[in-house]
């Protein structure tokens, strides 16, 4: 198979460097498969979009590894009593990337006012941006952002809403100049200019972006060194990931998120450590990834044509059905962990698979509630479950396992975007799906099931008045223990009532060449550029 890739691969490799004009020596290389839309933050909705907009620029609050916040632009903050102003005290010595459109083309300090006029412009019908929905119906009609000084930044809820600081950690909430946006308008999508630590150089869309270091940049490490420690970053997107695999084999390229399939068993064990052969030669960092994968069930009776999935039971029996650890083991190569607790993934304040039991494989529980369903309604008509090819092997395996309780499972595969339009719009009875959240926050998983959610969030159309409840009360409860109860107590009844059948919890998989080092991965799957080194 190599033989037959690697001409084309040199060659479209040359073509795409053909335009880089930084020196190679210390430049973090790494491929994108998806197409790049936008390098504009207040279109940040996709994680191709993120990664460049972390690069560019930054926010007043971060996380860490452990999924603890910290300051970034803003030094420190206050909350009020009654939990509807946060002021945030911002740091005196940030600036924004030099460019043409400031005075003598150096970048002007960055302040309170360039917080307001950023989150304002992510509610600006005019702006249409697809995050505005973060604040909608949360901040004040009249003042939500007000700078009082230069440094002082104060943000006005209508009500309290506990997940608000991780809200300003996500990358709509990136700090933008106002002048760049009045000059370029609408084309501010491809001229970025941040606080962060690099500057776009060059975007040869759909080819390859190239950055530079921040020359100015705010941060320093640990030891008073200035961040970042590398030179600059180069973007490729060649739209294969067979064809990124032999890049990163190469050595023309540093870093793979994930691998393709058809190369999954040639490098990992079923144990999903690198094989002996590629230990020596690159390494691999895994970590808890904020992402479940899960099957969904379609509870509008009025739009189910599969009505016997209204039946919970069923649903039970379903979850009771299949293996999650078989699936996880020879399907993932144990990429992830089998979803045995709830909907909130491991890592999250909530998660407790001691306090939260959810299913397992259990198939004599399991032919007993099918028993059941057909007593009280006759024979079981084949059920159809929808899934894009990316995940096909997954649902034929639970369709086997379950074909040996009796159910019949037909497998219906679409392009990923009519399965999401299909899901939207309640047109999905039974449908695989992920769930990646926003912010490391439990309630991130629960809106999925909250009754006054449309789709997206709500693609099961779940309606349960003591979960909404619960629900309204997690996102002004004050007290942590006491959150982090209404979460459990909400898990517990996704975990009744079965709406969905979680698979399991993710993991970060990222390849690295034995040059890099100082690599640091999070649950939210950013990557940290800043402190990379080359060796």
């Amino acid at each position: 198979m190599k033989p037959l890739f690697l001409p084309f691969t040199c060659i479209l490799f040359a073509l795409l460097s053909c335009n880089n004009t930084i020196s190679n020596k210390k430049i973090f290389r790494f491929n994108q498969v998806q197409n790049v839309e936008s390098l504009d933050p207040a279109f940040a909705k996709n994680q191709n979009i993120m990664w460049h907009v972390h690069i560019t620029y930054n926010r007043l609050i971060e996380y860490d590894e452990q999924m603890q916040v910290r300051p970034s632009l803003a030094k420190r903050w206050t909350i009020s009593d009654d939990r509807l102003t946060y002021t945030f005290i911002l740091r005196n010595d940030v600036y924004f990337q030099d460019n043409e459109v400031f005075a003598q083309g150096k970048g002007r300090k960055m302040t309170a006012a360039d917080v307001a006029f950023s989150f304002n412009r992510i509610i600006d019908e005019k702006t249409a941006s697809p995050g505005a929905w973060i604040f909608n119906e949360r901040v004040d009609t009249l003042h939500p952002f007000v700078a009082i000084d230069d440094t002082t930044f104060q943000l006005k809820l209508v009500r309290p809403f506990n997940p608000m600081l991780g809200i300003l950690s996500m990358q709509y909430c990136s700090v933008v100049p106002h002048e760049m946006v009045d000059k370029w308008g609408k084309d501010f999508r491809s001229h970025p200019c941040g606080t962060g630590p690099f500057r776009m150089q060059d975007w040869e869309e759909g080819a390859v972006i190239t950055y530079r270091k921040n020359e100015r940049y705010w941060e320093h490490d640990s030891n008073g060194v200035q961040l970042p420690y590398i030179d600059g970053i180069k973007v490729t997107q060649v739209d294969s990931k067979a064809t990124e695999f032999l890049l990163f084999m190469q050595g023309d390229i540093d870093f793979m998120n994930g691998i393709d399939a058809s190369f999954k068993d040639q490098v990992l064990s079923k144990k999903g450590v690198l094989k002996e052969e590629y230990a020596q030669r690159i390494s691999l960092q895994k970590h808890a990834y904020l992402n479940v994968e899960y099957l969904g069930f379609l509870l509008d009776e009025s739009k189910n044509p599969q009505k016997i999935l209204l039946n919970k039971k069923l649903r039970q029996a379903i979850n009771y059905g299949f293996d999650r650890k078989k699936l996880v083991t020879y399907l993932r190569n144990n990429i992830g962990v089998a979803a045995n607790a709830g909907i909130i993934p491991i890592s999250l304040p909530g998660y407790d698979s001691n306090m939260v039991k959810g299913y397992s494989y259990q198939p004599e529980p399991a032919k007993k509630l099918i028993e059941e369903v057909k007593a009280e309604l006759g024979s079981i008509p084949s059920i159809t479950l929808l899934s894009n090819d990316n995940y096909s092997d997954r649902c034929n395996f639970i369709a086997s396992q379950l074909s040996n309780l009796g159910l019949e499972v037909k497998i219906e595969i679409m392009q990923p975007a009519l399965l999401r339009e299909q899901m939207s719009n309640s047109n999905a009875s039974f449908f695989w799906a992920t769930w990646i959240a926003d912010y490391p926050d439990a309630e991130s998983y629960l809106t999925m099931f909250y009754g006054k959610n449309t789709a997206p969030p709500n693609y099961t159309r779940f309606q349960n008045e003591a979960f909404d409840k619960l629900y309204e009360q997690c996102l002004v409860e004050a007290d942590e223990k006491k959150k982090i109860e209404l979460f459990q107590q909400m898990d517990k009844i996704i975990i009744e009532e079965a709406p969905c059948v979680p698979l399991f919890y993710d993991e970060v998989m990222h390849f690295l060449n034995k040059r890099i080092s100082n690599w640091k991965t999070n649950s939210l799957n950013l990557l940290e550029i800043k402190e990379v080194k080359i060796e």
